[in-house]
């Protein structure tokens, strides 16, 4: 029997830890608004331990039936969000929303029905071209937690600006920056804000595939919706609508105007990766790891910018 690629990888993931079969994952959903349901991830890197849950995620209570807001890293976290979701409100999942392609967020819909799992164009095209990629990568991180789990792709492309759920109308807000397509929404009832991964609090950002440019465009975006709390991809919800917002902002703008000086100082990617991290940051999780991820995204490019080669010549 021909083993698939998938296979061998679980195989070879398992044979190099050794790991006892991961636990089943531990969902607790928490009230934050008027049916609505938070459930949080760990503020932390993606490892063994925590199974890859790292993302928010969100239950939402419609007339119409039960929609959740990401699916998380896995088939077998999908699966117990599932229960969880429909044990709480006493209603089927009727609507996936998937807000962009990193996998601690996505990956979880190998446990729906493709159908009812609705993503950005964008965000399509990038799980066609990336997602195998990205899975792989979390079968060797994870192991036994990914068993089973498949890439599988949205069955539902995201065309209007809302959608109406029985009468709990969810806005739909096409954007862009932390990935090339991410999808934010607001549950017009509550006036609580997803703002899936444009919007970190407490938590360091991350910047795999990260427009700085565009992703300053879709906060300011953000901040001038009128909302009420922010629910942000990673760290606690933001009561204010406000903060989360402006520390994201704030980060970005920063981490971009120090690598630039790094650069400009002559810096190899190792001093860069060491550079101090202002005070105002210290209470943010995860803060010296993003800071080396994101020397490693976009060093080159600023590097590139600023140091162009020599024997390259100028448009006229």
């Amino acid at each position: 029997m021909k083993l698939s690629r998938r296979a061998m990888l679980g195989g070879i993931a398992g044979l190099a830890k050794m790991p006892a079969r991961a636990a089943d994952y531990s969902i607790t959903a928490v009230p934050v608004g008027d049916g609505i349901w938070m459930v949080r991830g760990a503020d932390e890197p993606i490892e063994e331990h925590n199974g890859g849950a790292i993302a928010n995620i969100a239950i939402i209570a419609t007339p119409a039936g039960t929609v959740l807001w990401e699916c998380g890293p896995s088939l077998r976290y999908g699966r117990a969000l599932r229960q969880v979701a429909e044990q709480l409100t006493g209603q089927r999942i009727i609507r996936v929303y998937v807000s962009h392609l990193h996998p601690d967020h996505g990956l979880g819909l190998a446990a729906f029905d493709p159908a009812i799992v609705a993503a950005l164009p964008g965000t399509i095209a990038a799980l066609a071209a990336q997602g195998q990629g990205y899975a792989d990568g979390m079968y060797r991180l994870l192991g036994d937690w990914m068993r089973g789990t498949d890439l599988i792709l949205p069955g539902r492309t995201i065309m209007a600006a809302q959608e109406d759920f029985g009468g709990r109308v969810l806005r739909l807000l096409a954007l862009s920056g932390h990935s090339s397509a991410d999808l934010a929404l607001l549950d017009e009832r509550s006036g609580l804000l997803l703002a899936g991964d444009l919007v970190f609090h407490d938590r360091a950002p991350s910047t795999p595939t990260a427009d700085l440019a565009a992703w300053r465009a879709s906060l300011d975006q953000l901040k001038a919706l009128p909302h009420g709390g922010v629910l942000p991809g990673h760290g606690p919800l933001d009561p204010t609508g406000t903060a989360a917002i402006a520390q994201t902002r704030d980060w970005i703008d920063w981490l971009e105007g120090a690598l630039t000086q790094a650069v400009r100082d002559g810096l190899d990617m190792v001093e860069a990766g060491d550079l101090p991290i202002p005070a105002r940051f210290a209470r943010m999780a995860a803060a010296r790891y993003e800071v080396q991820r994101s020397v490693s995204h976009l060093y080159p490019g600023i590097e590139a910018a600023l140091l162009p080669r020599i024997d390259v010549k100028s448009a006229p």
